[in-house]
């Protein structure tokens, strides 16, 4: 039986870089010092999310394509608006790269993401788009609390 699929490959990275955007646009939103402290009921900070995806994903995918399970850690140096800025820009020419260095064909093979996710390699990539997501939500919540409109969610492209 031969199928169709929903998205390329090319498709699904325009699409995952679409919400980095969203979310890089999220962060620059940001006052610094709420960046780093406001919280709403026992929530990290923004900051911290922010830590956890730069953490996962330019990570994660070097992990896929070099085969390798090294655990995470999203514990970064980073203490600035500013640095956190830089990373995240940084990490998205590195992540285009990666993930077009995985092969097609390799998406539904099985790979251990940070030796604890043990699943196709299309789930562990979209666990990075929903992850991110669902922490950008978060940001989305604190911004408004703040009285900081947000970008608007479908303005990814």
């Amino acid at each position: 039986m031969k199928t169709t699929a929903i998205l390329t490959k090319d498709e699904f990275l325009k699409h995952w870089l679409g919400h980095r955007d969203l979310t890089r646009r999220t962060l620059d939103k940001f006052p610094e010092k709420e960046l780093f402290e406001f919280s709403i009921g026992g929530m990290r900070p923004f900051s911290d999310l922010i830590k956890e995806l730069l953490s996962i994903s330019e990570p994660g995918l070097r992990g896929i394509v070099e085969r390798n399970d090294q655990p995470y850690d999203h514990k970064l140096a980073l203490t600035t608006k500013e640095e956190l800025l830089a990373k995240w820009d940084a990490d998205t020419p590195k992540i285009i790269e990666l993930f077009n260095q995985i092969p097609e064909e390799d998406f539904h093979l099985t790979h251990n993401l940070f030796g604890e996710y043990n699943f196709p390699i299309y789930s562990n990539l979209l666990y990075f788009v929903d992850n991110e997501v669902h922490h950008r939500a978060q940001g989305f919540v604190y911004l408004r609390a703040l009285g900081i409109e947000p970008p608007f969610f479908w303005d990814r492209y």
